[in-house]
């Protein structure tokens, strides 16, 4: 199988400029309008509350940069696992992953919401490129933004495609084992664990939302334990419990104690942010080559080896963030607001289509087969806004005139 062709045959480029159809996969992701929204994407604190924080846009460039050293380690392709690492969050929606729940619910009749299988559709589909093939990406790019190589199985929530992408998925993934992700995949889903959490615990400690003197108390360090298990993690409580007293112990993250946002402070946090990305990557990739030896691996030549010690600090670094920052005081309520703002829109589009969608989303809605169908097309719409977008749509559209 070529990995370089396109699903859509494309006159040649010039080849005196010697960018390979890789590096030219990594343009067409950069300049694509989905990868600019990012910027005002919740990561995991809301986008816009401090210039500090980390945006989807952020995050996206963060792990791209962490994938791509891991794939020039390991030999695969750079280009791949590093446009892999930027277009993985195109299809999340407004509000993090608290959007996306709730369109999930809400699109329940055409099949479900999942920002991963999103993506695909934002790049195979939704994305003006070239007609009816989107970014119209590589084989082997869009196998490697597939984190989850299946479509929704009951009681699975996480999935890679909706049925009416599956014949672009089945197109690439033609030669492909059943339910494997390759290792560019791979690559680019342990650089988003590692960028997720170690980049969430920064935001998280400079909003001063996460303080790690907290973890002093026993009993506080057993119930984050009993979060992570519960949440992130196949160890017990105890098992994490050991781990984590392990990780506090150690000078540079017992440095971030009191952090007060001052120069130094910042300068510390920076120190543990670079240690943590840089032990995270690295010990994937001194595992993957004492099993899979020296040569270049790609493709379904290897499996990453992630040890268990570290998925479990990963874990751990997820689990500060979720019991501090997105389960704070009051953010319950912050996200009830949100998923309202959701429900209402879609519903709100629902009526009002095709006349209130975008000049993109109106044709599709008026060639629509059924209201599942038309359906997915309000959900494509309401995924593609951006958080401040969300919130100015809807208040348009469910704006009440005065009497």
């Amino acid at each position: 199988m070529n990995g370089a062709e396109r699903l859509v045959a494309e006159p040649a480029k010039d080849p005196g400029t010697g960018r390979t159809p890789f590096q030219r996969d990594r343009a067409r992701v950069l300049h694509s309008a989905a990868f600019r929204r990012l910027a005002a994407k919740t990561q995991v604190i809301t986008a816009g509350e401090d210039d500090f924080l980390r945006t989807r846009l952020t995050h996206s460039l963060e792990v791209a940069q962490i994938a791509r050293e891991m794939g020039v380690a390991l030999g695969a392709d750079p280009d791949v696992v590093d446009t892999a690492g930027l277009a993985h969050d195109l299809g999340h929606p407004p509000f993090g992953h608290n959007g996306e729940d709730a369109l999930h619910e809400i699109a329940g009749p055409a099949g479900g919401f999942e920002g991963n299988a999103q993506t695909l559709r934002v790049v195979s589909r939704l994305e003006a490129k070239v007609p009816d093939a989107g970014l119209n990406l590589t084989r082997a790019t869009l196998d490697a933004v597939t984190k989850y190589p299946w479509v929704r199985t009951p009681g699975t929530r996480k999935f890679g495609v909706y049925t009416d992408d599956l014949p672009v998925f089945r197109w690439y993934r033609e030669q492909a084992p059943d339910g494997r992700k390759c290792l560019e995949a791979q690559i680019m889903d342990w650089a988003d664990d590692v960028a997720y959490s170690v980049h969430d615990l920064e935001d998280g400690v400079h909003a001063r939302h996460v303080r790690l003197e907290l973890l002093a108390d026993p009993d506080e360090r057993l119930a984050l334990c009993a979060d992570v298990a519960q949440a992130y993690s196949p160890e017990s409580a105890t098992d994490l419990e050991s781990v984590l007293d392990e990780l506090l112990t150690e000078p540079i993250v017992g440095g971030l104690a009191s952090y007060d946002g001052s120069h130094p402070a910042q300068a510390r946090l920076k120190q543990v942010t670079s240690a943590l990305v840089g032990r995270l990557s690295a010990v994937a990739v001194r595992a993957t080559r004492e099993v899979a030896g020296p040569e270049p691996l790609e493709g379904y030549a290897a499996d990453l080896v992630v040890p268990r010690r570290a998925r479990a600090e990963c874990a751990l670094l997820k689990g500060l963030a979720l019991r501090y920052v997105m389960n704070r005081p009051g953010a319950a309520a912050r996200y009830e607001w949100q998923r309202a703002i959701l429900t209402d829109l879609v519903e709100a589009l629902l009526q009002r289509a095709p006349d209130a969608l975008d000049p993109v989303f109106a044709p599709l809605w008026k060639a629509a087969a059924d209201d599942a169908a038309r359906l997915r097309v309000v959900i494509d719409q309401v995924a593609s806004l951006t958080d401040p977008a969300a919130v100015a749509w809807h208040d348009r559209l469910t704006r009440r005139d005065p009497q």
